[in-house]
């Protein structure tokens, strides 16, 4: 049987990530990078596809986790009728690709197994498997390499690396896996315990960082390092989850990969950041982005790899069953070739709050914004896919329009136009015109509520985004008359927010999916800007609740039965979360900030590029 989605943990090294199950298996590792072929895939699989299991021999009668404090190591701890033993997995962030767990007795005596299956390529390589010494085995398959050190003495049973040890109180046990060149020497050995030494002062350095959020301290500082985890430190980039084709739907189709870095997370991720003071990681996601869009202006992609690649074709996987037979398994994302007008708006949004912040223009932003807008002054006409990237052909997306309106709006405005010597004039008469068009074509008035796309009756989710973006103030009348619209069509439960009506939703794929997070979250600055604080409060805490007990967010909740749905973990789930408890404990929050886009931010970071 497969773990839930939720029975999953995350441990990484900034540079890829793996998912750690309860029952103590390593089941997804993509390595060297994010995007990299995994080694272990038995998620999307069986154990024959790729795994790593440190368990008790015998069935725990108790088992605990949770991660130390400001950390991404994870400690898993399990109780049986012999006694006590704790697994302590985490990846080190430094030059090397290792992943290192250590098995420590707690009490009593518990006998362990282990059993590691590597199978490269997404679990279709068999490796040929020798031992360089007495604690080290090497395993090689094409241009990869896997090499397992520890004192425990292992064997091969049907192509697998098994072995059974004991643990007492006081004693550790430890395993280092370590990736690198098949055509190059082995990994060079560390020190497992000095590694953990340097791996929680890493991570709790950075996090120590992390103001305080009143009562959801702790969730945001979780999220916080889950972004963090999601970002591949050599370029800034942060991918939307560390896995491919977790499903929308159990057995659907609606499986995609999000191992790569959207633009329209810039916005919402930037803010985040710099609202709890994290200027760096800020300022690299700014510069990442501004390399990734660098070229002509009509070839900008909505998503790129985590080093700005751009051509990420979609194939399908025959040999993996998919997630609970969810099938296909995809890798590469053909939606990197649609329209998606949103993310210019994204994109002249991000440069503009960096620029609020403090963070000066660089000179190839300055070059590249004008042709943007210039580009986006045609653009904005044609239909596109959306925010959602529905494959049933362009449609005119009101959200689409509405952020095509929010490049030229941060464009004309008063401290921007200063800062690239310019009126703004030529930019405000174009946000002018998208504005009364969005007003005239996109709502409907018997309906009172905007809808999904010019002509629709359907509402969508992303109209939430209209007041977070500044287009129309909160207590607009349209505004006012969207929100019902929205909680009597989307909201299940009064908890949940579905994307858009899901009754022959007419993007081109079977209907049915769960709710994305994101949306409940944008419900909840929705009733902050609305001065209903009671109910986002409320709406909020519920959905904090949604959390697993390591504090991780997938994509979505199926509404039915609260099981996690969709990639994991998901990196626009914890920006919600974390811009929803600033919004709620802060006087002026992300929700209003980006709103309200005359104003500076009160602290202002260093005009270092």
């Amino acid at each position: 049987m497969a773990l839930r989605i939720e029975d999953y943990a995350l441990i990484g090294d900034c540079k890829t990530a793996a998912l750690v199950g309860r029952d103590g298996s390593i089941d997804w590792l993509c390595w060297p990078r994010f995007d990299s072929a995994a080694c272990f895939a038995s998620v999307l699989g069986t154990a024959e596809n790729g795994r790593w299991l440190i368990a008790p021999k015998d069935p725990p009668l108790a088992m605990r986790r949770r991660y130390r404090s400001g950390t991404l190591v994870l400690k898993t701890e399990f109780e049986t009728e012999t006694g006590r033993a704790a697994i302590v997995d985490f990846m080190p962030p430094a030059d090397g690709a290792d992943l290192v767990r250590i098995v420590v007795g707690r009490s009593g005596r518990v006998v362990f197994q282990t059993e590691l299956v590597l199978r490269f390529n997404y679990g279709a390589i068999v490796p040929w498997v020798n031992r360089l010494d007495e604690d080290t085995i090497n395993a090689v398959a094409g241009p990869e390499r896997v090499v397992l050190r520890t004192p425990v003495a292992l064997y091969g049973e049907d192509l697998r690396t098994v072995g059974e040890f004991a643990v007492e109180d006081g004693q550790s046990v430890p395993f280092v896996l370590s990736h690198g060149a098949s055509f190059q020497n082995p990994p060079l050995p560390i020190d497992p315990l000095n590694a953990l030494a340097r791996t929680e002062a890493f991570w709790q350095e950075w996090s120590d960082r992390c103001p305080d959020v009143g009562p959801w301290t702790e969730a945001v500082k979780r999220s916080l390092i889950t972004l963090k985890a999601l970002t591949y430190a050599p370029t800034g980039g942060i991918v939307a989850a560390a896995t491919t084709s977790l499903p929308e739907r159990l057995g659907g189709v609606r499986n995609w990969d999000y191992r790569y870095c959207w633009l329209r997370d810039a916005t919402v991720t930037l803010l985040a950041f710099m609202h709890l003071g994290f200027y760096d990681e800020a300022r690299a996601w700014r510069d990442w982005l501004i390399r990734a869009i660098a070229g002509s202006p009509d070839q900008v992609q909505i998503m790129y790899g985590v080093g700005g690649e751009r051509w990420l074709p979609e194939l399908i996987v025959p040999w993996l069953p998919g997630y609970e037979k969810s099938s296909p398994v995809r890798i590469g994302n053909d939606a990197s070739q649609q329209l998606q007008l949103d993310v210019f708006g994204e994109i002249a949004d991000a440069m503009f709050q960096a620029f609020k912040a403090g963070m000066e223009p660089s000179e190839r932003g300055r070059a590249l914004r004008a042709v943007v807008l210039d580009y986006l002054a045609t653009a904005w006409r044609q239909p596109d896919e959306g925010i959602w990237e529905v494959r049933g052909g362009p449609q005119h997306f009101v959200h689409s329009k509405v952020m095509a309106w929010v490049a030229f709006d941060r464009a004309a405005n008063e401290l921007e136009a200063q800062a690239f010597n310019e009126s703004g004039g030529q930019w405000r008469r174009i946000a002018d015109e998208i504005h009364a068009e969005v007003c005239e074509r996109g709502f409907d008035r018997n309906f009172d509520s905007f809808v999904q796309a010019y002509g629709s009756k359907r509402v969508d989710a992303s109209l939430l985004l209209i007041p977070l973006v500044g287009f129309l103030p909160p207590d607009d009348a349209r505004v006012r008359g969207t929100l019902p619209a929205i909680e009597q069509r989307l909201l299940i439960d009064g908890e949940f927010v579905l994307r858009y009506e899901t009754e022959n939703p007419g993007d081109g794929l079977p209907s049915g999916e769960g709710a994305f997070l994101a949306c409940s979250f944008w419900l909840v600055d929705n009733y902050i800007l609305q001065d209903r604080y009671a109910e986002a409060r409320k709406l909020f805490e519920r959905l904090l609740s949604r959390c697993n007990d390591a504090g991780l967010l997938a994509e979505e909740i199926d509404p039915l039965t609260g099981r996690m749905l969709g990639n994991f973990p998901q990196a626009y789930s914890h920006v919600g979360l974390i811009n929803c408890a600033l919004n709620l404990s802060r006087q002026k929050g992300p929700a209003e900030e980006r709103a309200e886009s005359r104003e500076p931010l009160i602290t202002i970071a260093s005009n270092t590029e």
